[in-house]
């Protein structure tokens, strides 16, 4: 199995990164109870050293595209994402959405004709994993309306993934006294979802 894990835990707190935590608590759990799993990360930094596409990249992806020119280097991550048995992604909930770099992410994997594509009746996933995990944190309260949680379910029935699943662990900087008991409940939550078959 294939696990391919999204890091775009991009905090202020490095290592103390309360996103990285919930994501860790998943990944243990998966991993245990799917020994064996190989675990593709694309880092912070892979993310952050991404550039937009501008109306020149876009040309030169949709002429690639046009000839199913699929090996090209503009369509890795995509190849990446299409080959994957299951996705996490997981990312801070900021300015009621998540880093900008997760955006530019999605435009490299959004490939029609690799990782989806259109019929005469609408959009079909081409991507391997069935379920697609998001995990995010917040000082404020997240809503399961949010952009994040909304533009993901999306994208995981645009890549053919049949079940989403999400971990938000909101409110944490409310009031400073609960937060760890807070975050701590939606880690075994995230190890919970991370442990079954």
């Amino acid at each position: 199995m294939k696990l391919l894990f999204v890091d775009c835990c991009i905090s202020q707190r490095g290592e103390g990164s309360r996103t990285k935590r919930l994501a860790k608590a998943y990944l243990d759990a998966f991993l245990k109870a799917h020994p064996g799993t190989e675990v593709e990360t694309v880092t912070p930094e892979m993310l952050l050293a991404l550039r937009p596409f501008d109306a020149a990249m876009l040309d030169e992806r949709d002429a690639l595209a046009a000839e199913k020119r699929w090996d090209a280097p503009v369509f890795a991550l995509a190849r990446q994402l299409r080959a994957a048995d299951a996705v996490v992604v997981a990312a801070p909930y900021w300015d009621l959405s998540y880093p900008a770099a997760l955006r530019t992410y999605i435009e490299y994997v959004s490939a029609n004709g690799l990782t989806y594509h259109y019929e005469a009746d609408g959009c079909h996933g081409d991507c391997r994993a069935e379920r697609l995990v998001y995990l995010t944190t917040g000082g404020d309260v997240e809503r399961e309306d949010s952009v994040g949680v909304a533009h993901w379910r999306q994208l995981a029935a645009m890549f053919g993934a049949k079940r989403f699943d999400y971990v938000f662990a909101g409110g944490l900087d409310l009031v400073p006294e609960r937060t760890e008991a807070l975050l701590a409940a939606q880690c075994t939550l995230a190890a919970t979802l991370g442990a079954e078959a």
